[in-house]
């Protein structure tokens, strides 16, 4: 999933897959959150608005239940550093 660099309160990247209906954050103290089930039109208001941070505390925080990823794994299965794979580790 590609990440947009922003910066409005906590936030510091986020992304969109509309297929998967998957949005994820990253926050200012390095953590990744994803939220399952977000629709286009929530991910359409989220990414233009003009207080991203507001929105997202007000309309997804709220609204969908996040899923802690690893700072690291983005993107990778959760509990896999993707580092291991170049490095030879199972």
């Amino acid at each position: 999933m590609e990440m947009k660099k922003i910066n409005s309160g906590r936030l510091r990247a986020v992304g969109y897959d509309a297929r998967a209906r998957m949005l994820q954050v990253r926050l200012d103290d390095g953590s990744v959150l994803q939220y399952g089930g977000v629709g286009d039109e929530a991910w359409r208001r989220f990414s233009t608005s003009g207080s991203a941070w507001s929105y997202y505390r007000d309309n997804i925080e709220e609204e969908y239940t996040a899923q802690r990823i690893a700072p690291d794994t983005a993107g990778a299965p959760a509990g896999r550093n993707p580092l291991d794979e170049l490095f030879g580790k199972s």
